[in-house]
């Protein structure tokens, strides 16, 4: 049975008002939140309308109830297989606009009490796992540097590795954000909640990038990394010529093809290195304009975490140049 129009009107005005004015005018949402909110109530509005066969513009906000809500949060993890995280995502973003609900249509506050009762669900928390100092070798070597993609694709995997950037951060880089003087080049990133952080490049990263840039030359976009167009890469895109890569490492490092290689897993191969803190301080003089995050540490020893105190400075330096820092 349809839900009548009159109890809380039509979605469609409700949905306008939430990305229009409360995300973009009264939040100042990133792009990036947008976007998920955006692709969460596009799936939304598809299976509401496989569940009762109304279109999208005529859907009233009744519909929407929390029994709905709980179809749509089991049909995301049966039929579409997404994980426990990828579903309490998706009800945050639900949630985030019935908050907006309650203040537009007061008589529906009973409807917003109940979805917004809906529970978030406990997940496993899986270890994080990396690659090995041979592994990302045998990755940042496979780009065909004869061609102009396979140098690209090197010195974006290179600058992946060297400053553990998330892959909105890389693929949203700028030229003007990379600072490649000879006493100190680093690279400048945005990151989640417009945080800003300065990451030192290495020497190897730095002789890699001036030459790149070179050849990029003055073509009015800025993109430190762009596809064959000229435009900024995707994520599927930097997910390709990762895939890519490892296809062809794995003729020089098989046990990579034992590994879910993404670009997070190189995130957090950089972490296990150079954000345990007496090592960082040893390897990155210049480390203090850093700061760590707390989940790049969640995969540690307690032993190793104890920094100076588990081993002198000479002890880091030796292991220093057995992990081949540069």
């Amino acid at each position: 049975m349809r839900a009548p129009v009159e109890a809380g009107g039509l979605i469609g005005p409700h949905l306008q008002a939430f990305f229009a004015e409360h995300l973009l005018a009264h939040k100042r949402a990133s792009p990036q939140t947008i976007a998920c909110y955006r692709d969460t109530f596009r799936l939304l509005l598809r299976f509401m309308r496989g569940k009762t066969g109304t279109q999208p513009s005529a859907l009233p906000l009744a519909a929407l109830d929390a029994n709905a809500v709980l179809a749509f949060l089991d049909h995301l993890e049966r039929d579409r297989g997404c994980s426990v995280r990828s579903r309490n995502n998706r009800l945050a973003a639900i949630r985030s606009f019935f908050r907006v609900v309650s203040l537009r249509v007061p008589d529906r506050l009973g409807q917003v009490t109940q979805v917004m009762a809906i529970p978030i669900k406990r997940g496993d928390k899986r270890l994080v796992h990396y690659l090995s100092r041979d592994e990302v070798k045998a990755l940042l070597a496979a780009p065909d540097r004869t061609v102009w993609s396979g140098r690209r694709d090197h010195a974006l995997l290179l600058t992946l590795y060297n400053t553990g950037a998330r892959v909105s951060e890389i693929i949203a880089l700028r030229r003007e954000q990379v600072r490649l003087d000879t006493t100190g080049a680093h690279v400048e990133l945005l990151g989640k909640g417009r945080k800003e952080r300065v990451v030192p490049l290495w020497a190897e990263t730095a002789q890699v990038l001036r030459p790149w840039f070179r050849e990029l030359g003055d073509d009015g976009n800025g993109v430190a990394f762009p596809g064959a167009r000229g435009r900024a890469l995707s994520r599927d895109g930097v997910d390709h010529l990762l895939h890519r890569a490892v296809a062809t490492a794995v003729t020089v490092c098989p046990s990579l093809a034992a590994k879910k290689v993404s670009p997070h897993v190189l995130r957090h191969y950089v972490s296990s290195l150079t954000m345990w803190g007496a090592l960082w301080s040893v390897l990155i003089p210049s480390a203090n304009t850093c700061s760590p995050t707390r989940h790049s540490l969640d995969h540690f020893h307690p032993v190793q975490r104890s920094g100076r105190s588990a081993m002198n400075e000479v002890a880091i330096r030796k292991t220093a140049l057995r992990w081949g820092f540069p």
